[in-house]
């Protein structure tokens, strides 16, 4: 056997434990890129993927709230509450679809990027609340709630990055919540204006004034 085959034959236990190391590391990451609940990536893993998805002109930032999500807790328990989130989770994955990323930022609050390739977003998104709104399978069906959708196209702030689309998606957001109306396109009539890259009730922000915002 010559040296070279002798070496080369006592390094791959070496290369094999290296190979599992990195395998266990990756798995590592990915498992604290996901939520535990809803299976969703965490705001670092949805930052990640969105914002490589968002060198894509046709790429559409969405943040979405479940409404009267406290009293759900409250008044049918916080397994029902896991099960709305759960529910909302799947539903928003689905409807984004490959394409896309869908990340759980904290609480009843979920953000996306959407690939619109045929320019209907506000359609889908339309689609998209109603299908949001829809009991819980396998629960009380008093377990349901809406679910307020701000939307931007990314095209439309050329100059902003993740944070700032998703600090119009919000402004939006609460817009639609307020107006009761499921579902606001940034960019459009009047929004909540934002204090320190944050809207009036956030934390970090102060109370602001309402602004208009340029079509």
């Amino acid at each position: 056997m010559s040296t070279l085959t002798t070496v080369l034959l006592s390094t791959l236990p070496l290369m094999a434990a290296w190979a599992v190391h990195v395998w266990w590391l990756r798995s590592r990451l990915q498992t604290a890129r996901r939520d535990p609940l809803t299976g969703l990536r965490t705001r670092d893993g949805f930052t990640h993927r969105a914002t490589a998805l968002l060198k894509d002109p046709r790429a559409v930032v969405v943040l979405a709230d479940v409404d009267k999500f406290k009293q759900i807790n409250d008044t049918h328990g916080h397994a029902a509450g896991d099960a709305l989130l759960k529910a909302t989770a799947e539903r928003l994955a689905r409807h984004v679809g490959r394409s896309g990323v869908v990340g759980r930022l904290g609480g009843d609050e979920f953000a996306a990027v959407v690939i619109d390739d045929h320019g209907t977003a506000g359609d889908l998104l339309a689609v998209l609340h109603g299908v949001l709104a829809r009991p819980v399978d396998g629960q009380d069906p008093a377990v349901h709630t809406t679910v307020s959708l701000g939307w931007v196209r990314a095209s439309d702030f050329p100059a902003d990055d993740l944070s700032g689309l998703l600090r119009r998606a919000d402004e939006a957001m609460y817009a639609a919540k307020q107006g009761r109306a499921g579902l606001r396109r940034a960019g459009l009539g009047w929004l909540f204006a934002t204090v320190t890259g944050r809207r009036a009730g956030r934390i970090g922000a102060r109370t602001a004034p309402v602004v208009e915002v340029a079509a």
